[in-house]
């Protein structure tokens, strides 16, 4: 077959793509119309576009990185890289989502794999396995959009994500009590898989997962989240009050969790690198529209394009290089998490993640600057690509994580010679 990779949005970021990455690029192809259509009301309405979700099923991309025995497409980072900077080409706020619903595959994924490894004991194994595949054929079999709540608002100076949710044992199961902050899709997924503390526990082995029905007894939305941008993604939170919880629908082995990350390639849980794909495939469709645009529109007294002009010349190179820089950062770390036999020791793969996701995001934000002089008075209304962009990327500047401390804990790495320790559970 010849290769049509130059013909899908995520071939540009994802470079040399198989056939069976090319398949389920395809697949995200189909999706991009709808979610293109959407995006601007769902901007305007900050209010999650159901028909994105219904085009993202019927594709069958909610279990793009799910195992075929699971019902999956069995996809890899790489697909859920290029899946993602394809979807934020056409509606950034359901790309942002997608992301946050795929990060759950990590939680089915790296316990199976730390099976295989012999990182749980012979009593413990067919436990983590029930709930792992469970997990994973929600989102493959079943077809489940599943909201992936792990962070708070607390913050402590060690951790970026402090876990103050607390799970009690109760005849049967569980109750968990807390404040969910961050995890999108709330009101919109099937399920809500919830990171909470084991009641009394003090470290990172207390870290615990539990399945949350989106309408079960005790759950409720926070007050609304009203953001500059990513208005779409429906990141409200949750609060959670003695919600119960079945023991057979939740992984509470202490350490099983904190065991499974250490399969992970890069950071504590893997996949992050597909959040900047995210910013980058709105800085590129802001670019490309921008560039359309300053040819289209003409001088009046030459006829020649304004794109022409010295000003726009300057602001279409400072574009090109913003833009080539966030991909090579990208890209050098998705080969970082994905080449066999692996390149660099975890340590270190985790250490350029750091540097790598704050350069993306800030050359991503300078593309969509310069968009936005480059358009001028009539490019400053807010709709529209540019100034969405404007405001979609502002938040790749402060979500996760800030350049500014990637760059301290990368030098706290180099000179202390520390690791990155991801989530505390610190009260």
């Amino acid at each position: 077959m010849a290769d049509t990779s130059d013909r899908l949005t995520g071939a540009r970021l994802v470079e040399r793509m198989t056939e069976r990455e090319r398949e389920h690029a395809r697949r995200v192809e189909q999706v991009l119309p709808v979610l293109r259509a959407n995006a601007e009301q769902a901007d305007r309405d900050a209010r999650f576009q159901m028909d994105n979700l219904r085009a993202i099923r019927d594709a069958g991309l909610l279990g793009l990185i799910v195992p075929e025995r699971y019902g999956g497409l069995g996809g890899t980072l790489r697909d859920l890289c290029a899946a993602t900077f394809a979807m934020g080409t056409a509606c950034p706020s359901t790309a942002l989502a997608y992301f946050f619903h795929c990060t759950s595959a990590s939680r089915g994924l790296l316990p199976l794999e730390a099976i295989e490894a012999g990182l749980y004991t012979t009593e413990e194994a067919p436990v983590v396995r029930a709930f792992a595949e469970k997990l994973l054929r929600k989102m493959g079999e079943r077809r489940m959009w599943l909201a992936n709540f792990a962070s708070e608002s607390g913050k402590t100076e060690g951790a970026n994500v402090t876990i103050s949710t607390e799970a009690t044992p109760v005849a049967g199961g569980w109750r968990l009590n807390g404040v969910k902050s961050f995890g999108c899709a709330t009101g919109v997924a099937d399920e809500y898989l919830v990171t909470a503390k084991l009641a009394g526990s003090a470290d990172v082995d207390g870290l615990a997962l539990f399945f949350v029905p989106r309408d079960a007894e005790g759950v409720s939305p926070r007050a609304p989240w009203q953001p500059i941008g990513m208005r779409a993604t429906a990141t409200d939170g949750i609060v959670l009050k003695d919600v119960f919880v079945p023991s057979d629908e939740a992984l509470t082995i202490p350490g099983a969790f904190a065991r499974a990350t250490q399969m992970s390639r890069g950071t504590w849980v893997g996949n992050q690198v597909a959040i900047a794909a995210v910013y980058l495939g709105v800085a590129q469709a802001c670019y490309d529209h921008t560039i359309q645009a300053l040819l289209d529109f003409k001088f009046q007294d030459t006829g020649r394009s304004i794109a022409t002009s010295p000003m726009h010349q300057e602001l279409i190179g400072h574009m090109a290089v913003d833009l080539e820089t966030g991909y090579l950062w990208l890209r050098r770390q998705l080969e970082l998490e994905t080449a066999e036999p692996p390149l660099k020791p975890k340590a270190e793969v985790a250490r350029q993640w750091r540097m790598c996701k704050g350069q993306v995001c800030e050359a991503a934000f300078r593309v969509a600057v310069n968009a936005f002089k480059a358009s001028g008075t009539s490019g400053s209304t807010n709709s529209g690509v540019v100034a969405r962009a404007l405001r979609d990327l502002s938040m790749g500047l402060v979500q996760a994580f800030p350049a500014e401390r990637g760059r301290l804990e990368v030098a706290r790495m180099i000179v202390e010679g520390s690791g990155y320790h991801g989530l505390d559970v610190k009260r």
